[in-house]
């Protein structure tokens, strides 16, 4: 029988994975920091990081058709993820699992604010942040499984294309995926508990994957990515406030007030959305009946 944890990390995956599906990204972001409050990193990170490798491969075969675009844009972002993914999976194999809950929060927290405020500044030279950018991410990636955040936001501020974006994103993710979990292996992470975790997501991420394809048919991307990032803020907000406890930085009920920020400050931004959406709504030419 399936312990209340497990049925938990089932729901869950399969709803980051519809979400992965939909979008393109997305499955640890949400995923991790919900499982963090039930495992280690050392535990939770070798089997996320098996499924992830089967999860990508299958985004890039979907996407395949706009490689060619992007691998170029791409390619110093991919030399310093295999410098980043070095250093964290060695930083994994020794440092606190409590303080690595704390900084995957810390980091990945401002940057779902970020994308849910519509942050677009683009870098005039990519490939000059592509190395020292790669290899940041290689390093939250293999300490965390998380690399989403950091990725959907710079390619949305370089102005990538759906299908570019997409694409772009499923290269990198399958390469950081794949060393990392080459990385773990030499490291000696993988056990026999990861590898129950790893039967136990399988199923969800199966499931899911081709529910998000479907779905993301039927509603509007930008719409869609915005619940979804306030979904995510919500649910690193609270595992912020959990892990503040954790480390003893906060005592009592005190500690979730970094989730009752995060509440206020999420809602005002879905409200600016919204009422931004609506107003285009009304004054475009199509919906006063004005053709060109």
């Amino acid at each position: 029988m399936l312990d209340a944890h497990t049925i938990i990390l089932l729901a869950v995956a399969f709803l980051a994975a519809t979400i992965n599906g939909a979008l393109g990204y997305g499955f640890s972001s949400i995923t991790v920091p919900i499982a963090l409050l039930f495992y280690t990193n050392r535990l939770l990170n070798p089997a996320m990081v098996l499924v992830e490798v089967a999860l990508n491969t299958y985004v890039v075969f979907i996407n395949r058709k706009s490689l060619p675009l992007v691998w170029k844009r791409v390619a110093p972002i991919l030399v310093g993820l295999v410098i980043g993914i070095a250093a964290g999976s060695h930083i994994l194999s020794s440092a606190n699992p409590a303080w690595i809950k704390f900084i995957t929060y810390v980091v990945l927290l401002p940057l779902i604010l970020l994308q849910a405020a519509g942050l677009r500044r683009p870098l005039r030279s990519e490939r000059a942040v592509g190395v020292p950018f790669g290899a940041g991410v290689g390093v939250l990636y293999s300490l965390t499984t998380i690399s989403g955040p950091p990725l959907a936001l710079l390619f949305n501020n370089q102005g990538f294309r759906k299908d570019e974006f997409r694409a772009a994103l499923s290269l990198i993710r399958v390469a950081e995926s794949s060393l990392t979990a080459v990385a773990y292996y030499f490291l000696g992470l993988y056990s026999f508990e990861s590898s129950s975790l790893l039967l136990a997501l399988a199923p969800s991420v199966a499931l899911g994957i081709p529910l998000g394809f479907h779905l993301i048919r039927h509603m509007r991307a930008e719409t869609f990515r915005r619940i979804c990032m306030s979904f995510d803020a919500w649910i690193v907000g609270f595992g912020l406030s959990r892990v503040l406890l954790e480390v003893h930085l906060v005592h009592g009920s005190a500690a979730y007030g970094a989730l009752a920020a995060v509440i206020v400050i999420d809602a005002w931004l879905l409200w600016r959305f919204f009422s931004q959406r609506r107003t285009v709504g009304t004054y475009s030419p199509s919906a006063v009946g004005v053709t060109n």
